[in-house]
């Protein structure tokens, strides 16, 4: 069997298989077996499996049928309805033929009958680990083979645009991925702050371990410090099972802690604890664990002021600002928002299975003089009801949702005709430019300052136009 395995790169792929029983002895067995071949995770229940998926890379559950409370049944469906790629094997003590045809149903790949014969759970779990590394490879060459002009000239890992700011911050990122450093990125709510957090971790030697996202601000005062620190079972009142902080469901990974000035005073000391002693204590637990974590924070709220009204430690204040990251407003990069309009464009449309491919100038004009006050997030939410809605395929000023007044900005597009998307964009982009060279008195490198590009992109653009700079009065040509 050896052999034929390694005839096949990607049977031998070493995966993680998560093993779910509320038997100590068991999980520990099929450890002994798998953990040559395989990275082995465990769990002792539903509750605590589901934890690990949400925050691990794992390739193969194991999971038995009978535990007490929630039985495998209903955990295989939660799983599946959590990850549906994710290979399930389920795991029972007779040989319930019922049982079996209702988890193949669900979506199981296979079930053993314990006690397990160990030649038959390797060869099972190495087909199963097979089978998703197939799957992996698949959608790898999709990927590949997937249409990427566009994106590597107007994005970077997820965030769009190319304004100055942004490809500084691209930049950043890229310096910032192969380090260990705790980064603070600000700005901002919906201005991409994750995207920037989750960019550093795809960029980073951590990219195939997890990324753990934690919004301190949505979680309860009474629940943070336990999803954060997790706890021991009768812990307190409620804690029924073992519970995984984030810190230990991320080891290995990336924690990001977004709106960290929300975090309570004593809960800053014990996240201070770990960034500077690399170790975490669940509530009711006798011992520290050893935890490797990147830590990325994020705020919406100025933590120098907080630090100042004592809101906010200084020491840890410190620790978390080694770099910062600011994420400019969205109309702070206007020029940016018809790239962000074909990309939700094409994104929603592909989705939501709509056949809409453009937008008409006069749409586009509106779009950009807004001042979007709940930034990226609130276009893509714009552009999401509109490309739902629309009953064309170009979305028209009516398919605009918007209900406040909208800042005049003095550029105005010729007239509101259905131009396909990179048409219109081209057309706003030709007026917006001549516009502001005429507010600067065609003085390009002033002009080129305020759209945030290289005088060269201005010039390049004024030719490709065909656009002559104006001569004054006295016959010289404007300033450049």
């Amino acid at each position: 069997m050896k052999a034929a395995l390694a005839e096949n790169p990607a049977a031998v792929r070493r995966g993680t298989v998560l093993v779910v029983d509320d038997e100590d002895g068991v999980r520990a067995s099929v450890r002994a077996i798998l953990e040559e071949t395989c990275d082995v995770i465990e769990a002792e229940d539903g509750g605590v499996a589901l934890d690990v998926l949400r925050a691990r890379e794992v390739d193969v559950v194991m999971l038995d049928q009978r535990m007490p409370g929630e039985p495998g049944i209903e955990v295989l469906a939660r799983i599946k309805a959590l990850d549906p790629t994710i290979v399930v094997i389920l795991a029972t003590a007779v040989r319930d033929v019922r049982t079996a045809v209702a988890a193949m149903r669900l979506g199981a790949y296979d079930y053993l009958v314990k006690p397990f014969d160990v030649d038959d759970l390797n060869l099972l779990v190495q087909r199963a680990l097979e089978k998703r590394a197939l799957e992996r490879e698949v959608l790898c060459l999709r990927s590949a083979l997937a249409p990427s002009g566009w994106e590597s000239a107007n994005a970077f890992e997820g965030l769009v645009g190319r304004h100055a700011e942004m490809v500084r911050i691209y930049q950043l990122i890229t310096q910032l991925a192969e380090t260990t450093t705790t980064v603070l990125i600000t700005g901002e709510s919906g201005t991409g702050k994750e995207l920037v957090a989750r960019a550093i971790h795809r960029r980073s030697p951590r990219r195939d371990q997890p990324f753990v996202a934690v919004n301190v601000a949505a979680i309860p005062d009474t629940l943070i410090e336990s999803e954060l620190f997790g706890h021991e079972r009768g812990a307190f009142t409620g804690a029924h099972a073992r519970k995984l902080g984030k810190f230990e469901l991320a080891h290995g990974g990336t924690v990001f802690l977004d709106e960290i000035g929300s975090l309570r005073l004593d809960l800053q000391t014990r996240l201070l604890r770990v960034l500077q002693e690399r170790e975490v204590e669940r509530i009711g637990g006798v011992r520290p664990i050893p935890v490797d974590v990147r830590v990325l924070a994020a705020t919406n709220v100025n933590l120098r002021m907080a630090v100042r009204q004592r809101a906010f430690r200084d020491d840890l204040f410190y620790r978390l600002n080694v770099v910062p990251i600011d994420v400019p407003p969205l109309r702070q990069r206007r020029d940016d928002i018809p790239i962000l309009v074909e990309h939700f464009v094409r994104k929603i449309a592909r989705e939501c299975n709509r056949d809409v491919r453009s937008i008409t100038a006069g749409a586009l004009e509106t779009l950009v003089r807004y001042d979007w006050p709940g930034n990226v997030r609130e276009l893509q939410n714009v552009i999401h009801r509109a490309v739902v809605l629309a009953r064309e395929p170009v979305l028209q000023m009516h398919d605009i949702p918007l209900d406040l007044a909208l800042p005049e900005t003095g550029v105005g597009l010729t007239e509101d005709t259905g131009l396909p998307l990179r048409e219109a964009c081209d057309q706003f982009e030709r007026q917006y430019v001549l516009r502001v060279l005429e507010s600067v008195g065609w003085n390009v490198s002033r002009g080129a300052r305020r759209l945030g590009v290289h005088r060269n992109t201005v010039l390049t653009k004024l030719a490709g136009w065909g656009i002559h700079r104006p001569t004054g009065a006295d016959g010289r040509s404007a300033s450049l």
